[in-house]
Parts: C-alpha cells; sequence; structure tokens
C-alpha cells in the first residue's frame, strides 16, 4: 500500500506536504501507523476509550451524548506475516548501506528524514530490536518496520538522501478525529491557563494541599522545576506533558487525593488526551544530553521525591507499574545506568523485573520494596536517606548458578509480604481465594469440565474479575469467535441483560472499552509456534500478565499427523509450561476431559490425554455438574491441584442466567467442603447426609399436620372472648 504511493516520487509528496497543516507533525507524534496497513491481523482489542474520570463540579471531561464512530479507530494490534528477529533487521540494513550502532533494546542509525546537513544528532532513527518498529526523535516520525523498509526502497529507487517527514504523517484525519484533537487540546489550554503555580498560594493553603497528599516536604521549588500547578476547582495537581523540539504543551494529567479509614491516601488520575494516547515520560524535558544515569519511578510523585532529595534525573513511567510500551524505550536508550524503583509493594517489584528486559538487564538495577525501602515519596516524608537506597539496589542480571546468600533477601521478602505473595484476589470468588489463595504470575492453570457446563462462562468471568484489578489480560478462543466472547463478558461486567436496556449499551461498553483486555484473532484449528510467537509478542507490548487458551484441542488438528496425539498434546503443555515461566505470565489451559458417565464426577485423571497436563499444572480446576432431570444441572468449582499451599477443596456455583454469572450460593443454602477423603467415603457421606435430611423433613410434615389438626384458641381483639 505504502509502496505504491511513496513510488511516485518525493516531489508530489512534497506537494502535498506544502497544502497540509504543520501541526499535524507533532499532534500524530505517537501513532500506530502499521495499524492502518497490514492486512496480517492477529491481535485485537476493543476500541481505545478514555480512562479519563470527570472532576466533580468542572464539567471539563464530559462526554457527549450521541454515538460517534471513528473511521479509523486504533482498535487492532498486528504483527508482521513472519516475526522479525535482529538478525534480519541488521542484514536489511547493511544491504541498503544504512549505518548503525548496537543500543539497550535499539538498534541506533541516521535519521533519514532528515537533511544530513542540518542532523543534531547523526544516530537520532531508533529501531526496535524486537519488533523492528522505528521511532526519529529529531521530527518524531514513527511507524513499523515494513513501513522503514517502503521508505528505504523509494529512497534507493529515486536516489535521493532523505525524505520528507510529512510521507508518513500526512495520512488525512477524519472529521470526527480533527473535532476530538481539537477539543482535546482547548481542553488542555484551558485547565493549564487556569491553574495556578505553587509560590503564587498563601503559605497556609499550599501547606494544607501538600498535607492531602503526603506531599509536605516536598518544596514549592521542586514543583516549579517540574511545571506541576494546582486546579483549584477539583483541587487537583496538574501534571504537564511536554514533548518535541520545542518543547510544546502536548496534555496534562489530574491527579487528586482520597483519605481512606485507613488514613492512607489514594489517588485518581485524570489524562488528557485519553490514557491510549498518553506517553509523558514526566521528567524527561529536564534530563540533560549527557546525562547517563536515571531513576525510573512508577508515579509522578515518587519521581518529584526523587529529584529533591537526591538530584539524580528522576522519570515516571505514565502508565505506572502496569505497562511499559516499547514507544518509549527509544528515550531511554543514552542512559549507562537505570535504576527502577517503581514502588514498595510486590507487584511494583515484580514490573521492575519484568521491564528491566525491555530494557536490557545488564544495565538496570533494582530497589527492592522492603520496611526500610518504601516508595519514594513515603521514603522522603519518613527522613529515610534516599541516595542511600538508591546505592543499595541490586542488579537486575542474576546468573545461572546462585547460593542462598543471593536469594536470602527474596526468601524474607516473601515472608514479610505473604498476602501480597499469594497474588491478587479475585473479588467475584471469594472462595476461591480461601483455597487458592490468588492469581500469581508465572503459573499455569489447567481448567476441565464437562461438555456444555459453561467452561467458556465461568472462566470468563473469572478473568474479568482480574482484569478489573488491572491484570493485563490476553484471551486466545478458538472456539467461539472474539464478538460473541466480548457480548459475554460485556453482560457479565455491566450484571445485566444488555438487550434489555440498549440506552445503557454506551454507558458500559465505554466503561469495558479501558479494561486492558486483548483478543487473538484466531478461530479454529491453530498452529502451537503461531501462537506462542502472538503470546510473546503481546506480553512484549503490553506486558500481558494472564493468557487464556480456549481450548487445547483446537491447537493438536495442525501438528504432524504421523505423530502420536498424546505425545502432540505433551509438546504443547510443555511448551505453555515453558512460556509461563520464562514470560512471567500466568496461562490458564483450557482442555476438554475424557468422555465420562453422566452420573460420575470428573477427577484429575478425566483430563484428555496423559498425566503430563496435570504434572505440569500448578493448578487443576475442575467445573463438575450434576445433571437433574427436572431442572438445570448443580455446578460447582474443585480445586484438585494447588502447588503453591497445597490446599484443595469444592464450592458450589450458582448461575446466574440474566448476567451470564457465577456466584457463590447464599450462606447455608449449600455448604463448602474440602476434599480430603476417598471417593466411596464421600459417597457414602452424601447417602447419610441425604437420609438425615430426609427424616427431618419427614417429623417436620407430622409436626405441621398435627398443629393443624388441633388449634389452639385465640381471642377476639375487640370483645376478648375466645374464638374457636
Amino acid at each position: 500500500m505504502w509502496r505504491s504511493f511513496l513510488l511516485k516520487g518525493t516531489t508530489s509528496l512534497l506537494q502535498v506536504a506544502a497544502r497540509g497543516s504543520p501541526r499535524l507533525l507533532y499532534q500524530r507524534c505517537f501513532s500506530s501507523l502499521h495499524v492502518r496497513r497490514l492486512a496480517q491481523r492477529l491481535i485485537q482489542r476493543p476500541t481505545e476509550a478514555p480512562c479519563c474520570l470527570q472532576p466533580q463540579g468542572t464539567g471539563c471531561l464530559a462526554h457527549s451524548g450521541t454515538r460517534t464512530y471513528k473511521k479509523d479507530a486504533k482498535s487492532t494490534v498486528e504483527l508482521p506475516v513472519s516475526p522479525i528477529t535482529v538478525t534480519d533487521i541488521k542484514q536489511y540494513l547493511r544491504s541498503k548501506d544504512v549505518s548503525f550502532h548496537d543500543g539497550y533494546s535499539c538498534l541506533h542509525a541516521p535519521s533519514i528524514f532528515m537533511d544530513p546537513a542540518s542532523r543534531k544528532d547523526s544516530f537520532s532513527m531508533f529501531i526496535d530490536k524486537t519488533t523492528g518498529q522505528f521511532l526519529c526523535k529529531d521530527t518524531l516520525v514513527e511507524g513499523s518496520w515494513e513501513d522503514l523498509q517502503d521508505c528505504l526502497e523509494v529512497m534507493q529507487k529515486e536516489e535521493q538522501d532523505f525524505l520528507s517527514p510529512y510521507v508518513l504523517l500526512g495520512y488525512p484525519e477524519s472529521v470526527e478525529e480533527q473535532e476530538e484533537t481539537e477539543r482535546e487540546l482547548r481542553e488542555v489550554q484551558r485547565i493549564w491557563s487556569s491553574s495556578v503555580p505553587f509560590s503564587d498560594l498563601p503559605d497556609d493553603e499550599a501547606q494544607l494541599i501538600k498535607a492531602m497528599f503526603q506531599i509536605s516536604k516536598v518544596s514549592n521549588a521542586t514543583f516549579k522545576k517540574f511545571g506541576v500547578k494546582l486546579f483549584k476547582p477539583t483541587k487537583s495537581l496538574v501534571l504537564p506533558w511536554f514533548s518535541g523540539p520545542d518543547s510544546t504543551l502536548k496534555g496534562v494529567k489530574l491527579l487528586s487525593a482520597q483519605r481512606t479509614d485507613a488514613d492512607k491516601v489514594t489517588y485518581n488520575e485524570a489524562m488528557i488526551p485519553k490514557c491510549s494516547s498518553y506517553y509523558n515520560l514526566f521528567g524527561l524535558p529536564l534530563v540533560g544530553r549527557l546525562d547517563s544515569e536515571v531513576v525510573l519511578t512508577g508515579h509522578e510523585l515518587d519521581t518529584l521525591a526523587v529529584s529533591q532529595a537526591t538530584g539524580l534525573p528522576s522519570i515516571a513511567l505514565p502508565r505506572g507499574v502496569s505497562c511499559l510500551p516499547p514507544i518509549l524505550l527509544p528515550y531511554l536508550e543514552q542512559f549507562k545506568r537505570v535504576t527502577l524503583w517503581l514502588g514498595g509493594d510486590m507487584r511494583s517489584w515484580e514490573a521492575s523485573k519484568m521491564f528491566s528486559r525491555k530494557l536490557g538487564l545488564k544495565r538496570c538495577s533494582l530497589v527492592r520494596p522492603g520496611e526500610d525501602r518504601p516508595c519514594p515519596v513515603e521514603a522522603l516524608a519518613q527522613g529515610k536517606n534516599l541516595n542511600r537506597i538508591i546505592k543499595a539496589s541490586i542488579p537486575a542480571a542474576h546468573k545461572s548458578i546462585v547460593s542462598f546468600k543471593q536469594l536470602r533477601e527474596d526468601v524474607y521478602g516473601e515472608l514479610i509480604n505473604t498476602e501480597q505473595v499469594a497474588g491478587v484476589k479475585w473479588s467475584r470468588f471469594p472462595e476461591l481465594n480461601r483455597i487458592l489463595k490468588g492469581h500469581r504470575k508465572g503459573e499455569l492453570t489447567v481448567f476441565t469440565g464437562p461438555t456444555g457446563s459453561g467452561k467458556t462462562t465461568f472462566i470468563s468471568e473469572m478473568a474479568l474479575d482480574l482484569c478489573m484489578q488491572g491484570v493485563n489480560t490476553l484471551w486466545g478462543s478458538f472456539e467461539i469467535n472474539n464478538v460473541r466472547l466480548a457480548k459475554i463478558m460485556l453482560t457479565q461486567f455491566s450484571m445485566q441483560r444488555l438487550e434489555e436496556n440498549l440506552d445503557q449499551y454506551d454507558f458500559w461498553a465505554d466503561k469495558f472499552e479501558e479494561l486492558p483486555l486483548y483478543f487473538m484473532t484466531f478461530q479454529g484449528q491453530q498452529n502451537i509456534k503461531t501462537v506462542l510467537d502472538t503470546m510473546q509478542h503481546a506480553v512484549y507490548l503490553y506486558d500481558i500478565n494472564h493468557v487464556i487458551i480456549d481450548n487445547l484441542q483446537f491447537m493438536m488438528g495442525q501438528e504432524s499427523l504421523s505423530l502420536d496425539k498424546f505425545a502432540v498434546q505433551d509438546h504443547i503443555v510443555g511448551a505453555f509450561r515453558k512460556f509461563a515461566t520464562n514470560s512471567s505470565c500466568h496461562v490458564t489451559l483450557i482442555i476438554h476431559p475424557r468422555k465420562e458417565e453422566d452420573d460420575r464426577e470428573l477427577q484429575t485423571a478425566s483430563i484428555f490425554g496423559s498425566a503430563k497436563a496435570s504434572q505440569e499444572a500448578d493448578n487443576v480446576l475442575i467445573l463438575q455438574e450434576k445433571k437433574l432431570v427436572t431442572c438445570p444441572g448443580r455446578r460447582s468449582l474443585q480445586v484438585t491441584k494447588n502447588r503453591f499451599d497445597g490446599d484443595v477443596g469444592i464450592f458450589p456455583l450458582d448461575f446466574i442466567k440474566a448476567s451470564l454469572t457465577f456466584s457463590a450460593p447464599v450462606k447455608g443454602k449449600h455448604k463448602l467442603r474440602k476434599v480430603s477423603k476417598p471417593e466411596n467415603e464421600d459417597v457414602q457421606e452424601k447417602e447419610v447426609v441425604k437420609k438425615e435430611e430426609g427424616t427431618v423433613k419427614k417429623e417436620k410434615a407430622e409436626k405441621a399436620t398435627k398443629t393443624t389438626k388441633t388449634p389452639r384458641p385465640g381471642k377476639n381483639p375487640a370483645t376478648g372472648s375466645e374464638v374457636k
């Protein structure tokens, strides 16, 4: 697509650029250009929606009530037809006589969008070693590896030394996009112009605001240095986003504070533009070209604390510990030492280890959370020495063989943070928390159940529960299409039948779009290598924490028919086990069971295939269904394996058809039981319980009959006489 357009010559392109508006150069600096043109779509995501919340009393972030659809809704992310490797990239650049040198996560090359005579930096174009995406820091042009190949082909054919940046930035916007962009820019300017610097506030008011945010020790000079202001209508801190060669204001983040019952402060964020387009490396404009060391934090307030206490360059990641977008990696290439201090809990510790792989393990060091090492803003408030904490950070790279001396601190960290180590808790399934303790990274869960029992429906709600708590989720549904799956999850999310409440659809759809939820676009039988490549790509781009594969049998048909089917399944299970461990990502694998008699409960041995699936799995979950003739079957969830702490058990589930959700029954209706007895004893125990229940019911019926036959005499309230 691009090649045929580019081969018309750079003259026509410059004419198009001359007619276009020059502000496109900075408005679209982070647009995903390859989304528009690649035909191979392997991952699909719902259209990005604003994740900003409307501050009360301002109306500044309100959305229009009418439904509008964008011509180019950036809802998909594509992979190359064949995965690119760094060797392929280097070989191609050499074949085009493009000089380059190795960086930590990118290759550095001269920009092809700048006149060689006017280049400020001879190597200002960065090419991602993993995806091939490129970014020119001088012109803010970015695109896919295919886009760069097209540009180099045109340069070679036209014998040009460089191309105009409008080659890739001159894509026309729809009317809706232009209106939204202009509306966002006006809103940014309105908020920024009506905000007040801290130095202009009365001292008592400034101290009150700082106390509300628990940043009393952050000075007004630090606020001024980073350009932080106060938006009085909502008592929010305004954190600016300056970008581009001329440091223009591209957006703002409004940060409000709310005190909880435990005397702690929770922060609420609202971003303009929407969070999917918000790539503000807060503090980057203050970094000098010769600075070789930086401290990365997970929050803007932490960056203020580090900068004030240590004087070191400090940058806050725009999405905290949830994701490090690869498009930001070129801006961190200049640093030889990167210290990650993302917070004071186990989630930030796990994110630090994950992000260090993208940044390059050899140059990264991590601040381990602990009692003496809280998040930077708390450390500043407690009067701790932040320089000493940063110097005590540990290298991210580990040797293949270690002793207990290297593991000692890790073991101690797990002992003092038992609840956080247990993982993310489910909010809809408290009994699952009681047995499994939580959802942990790097584990493999095998899930099975009878045909038609609702495996996909249950696992979608289970994954949705985690996704609503910030667990980045990737769905691979080979059995049902993504539209139907998204409909099920949206119904579970809204807890109602939207078919009967269509007027509420946009409200719930907007909220659903904010979830970190992605879908593979595979349908039917797929090759295991293609699926794993897609999963690895998604982990790199979106820091996926949870992958659901529904189901394993759909990947067995693509393998060699000459192989034994059990050997093929063992190979696939082993591949997923290795992926979960190496990528620190939880994989939930749905496997159909063997054919069993309808009146028999499923067991771990009922999982289709050999015993490798249950052996490799950290958790084995079985959706049990007791089929009845006169009414829908009774369902229960049984945990038969739990490698984390060994607890197993079973608890009943009630299916609510209106919302397609499973919830724990009302207390007293069913009783949770532990699975610790042999099957024959359980069967006998059930029969005894049924007999006892029958006896109790019979006795109650007899008592009721006796009461009916001999009623007690009563008195008339008016006369006081007895009434028979």
